[in-house]
């Protein structure tokens, strides 16, 4: 099931960034709603999420890029259950994915992606930057 894995991807690549508790809260209600009687599901999920946040970032930390790609089929996996239980929740995990972001790719701080425009006219002059910048000179 293709949103299962695409969901999957956004899921462990966010995991890293600091919008990662939004996305924690919003897979773990997808769980409620697949069965509000049973709460502790949805708990597990968020314990779960913060389990393969916590394997990701130290696998980050140490260059294993394999890491990510384990954790990201064992996501798919547990989504792909999810929908198989509860179809109707197909729309629901579109709109999550609408909520918290398309797995843009991470720097080497975890940061996201930076669109950043600017124009100059004249004799102006433009400095841009996502991080530190130092100029010298005149």
């Amino acid at each position: 099931m293709a949103l299962a894995s695409t969901a999957a991807t956004t899921v462990v690549s966010q995991l890293a960034t600091d919008g990662w508790e939004q996305v924690k809260r919003a897979v773990a209600a997808l769980w409620r709603r697949s069965d509000p009687d049973d709460p502790e599901q949805a708990e597990a999920v968020e314990r779960e999420l913060a389990e393969s946040r916590a394997e990701l970032l130290a696998a980050l930390i140490a260059g294993d890029e394999q890491a990510e790609r384990i954790l990201t089929a064992q996501w798919s996996g547990r989504l792909r259950g999810l929908l198989a239980a509860s179809p109707a929740l197909a729309d629901a995990l579109r709109q999550v994915l609408a909520e918290i972001g398309t797995g843009e790719p991470r720097s080497e701080t975890g940061a996201g992606r930076v669109d950043m425009h600017a124009t100059a006219s004249d004799h102006a002059k433009v400095f841009q930057a996502a991080r530190d910048q130092h100029i010298s000179g005149a």
